[in-house]
């Protein structure tokens, strides 16, 4: 059985993305859980993880780091990781692979923090462009493949790249307009997606690198964690 190793479930939005996608389709594994720590977590993680970051997945052999490789590796296993249609699937890793370089601003200023929500204190043209061409791209796909997924009617991996964004949606109130609004709350309502958001809340730890980022960008409003 392959394990993944993840981070804080509160903070950690690359970790999501496979979990996520393996949690929905039923692939088994076996969670290891590293925390953030003080400063760097780079010698920590090495012992894990080549380049020193999660997630990292271990099968067998073989150790397969970054989340696009990941996904990529399990596709090669599992079926549904990618939608079956040509055309779709085509769109899909587009579109996640847009997810995993770009988006900068967006990253920055809104970065995951699952259990709390956050009043920013402004939105540059960066970040609403960002927000934009998430709008923009959910309702293609949503429109272009019929649904309730991004690119059809199954979840797959370009939902999965997503669902950092849907939580970050939820923290910041960003404000989503279409079918992308609808998509929205039938990701947060998947049992999957469930599952991480109530981990994340009874996460007792606090990374003081994440809130510090948190604070330089908007008030925290509401803090659902547990004390």
């Amino acid at each position: 059985m392959a394990t993944l190793y993840i981070a804080n479930k509160n903070y950690s939005s690359w970790s999501l993305r496979p979990w996520v996608l393996m949690k929905h389709l039923g692939i088994p594994f076996d969670e290891r859980q590293m925390v953030f720590g003080d400063g760097s977590n780079w010698e920590a993680f090495r012992q894990f993880a080549p380049n020193g970051r999660v997630p990292c997945l271990h099968h067998g052999d073989d150790v397969v780091w970054d989340s696009l490789a990941i996904v990529e590796y399990l596709a090669e296993r599992h079926p549904g990781v990618w939608p079956s249609k040509g055309e779709a699937r085509t769109w899909a890793r587009c579109a996640a692979a847009e997810m995993h370089s770009g988006f900068a601003t967006l990253r920055n200023a809104c970065g995951m923090s699952c259990g709390i929500r956050v009043r920013l204190r402004e939105t540059g043209p960066s970040l609403r462009a960002d927000i934009a061409r998430i709008n923009e791209l959910w309702n293609e796909g949503l429109s272009r493949f019929g649904g309730p997924f991004l690119a059809g009617d199954q979840f797959t991996a370009v939902d999965a790249f997503y669902a950092p964004v849907v939580f970050r949606v939820q923290t910041y109130d960003l404000p989503m307009q279409g079918e992308a609004s609808a998509y929205v709350e039938r990701m947060l309502a998947l049992p999957s997606m469930r599952e991480w958001y109530e981990a994340a809340l009874a996460e007792p730890w606090r990374d003081d690198a994440h809130e510090a980022e948190t604070r330089h960008y908007g008030d925290v409003i509401k803090d659902f964690r547990v004390a």
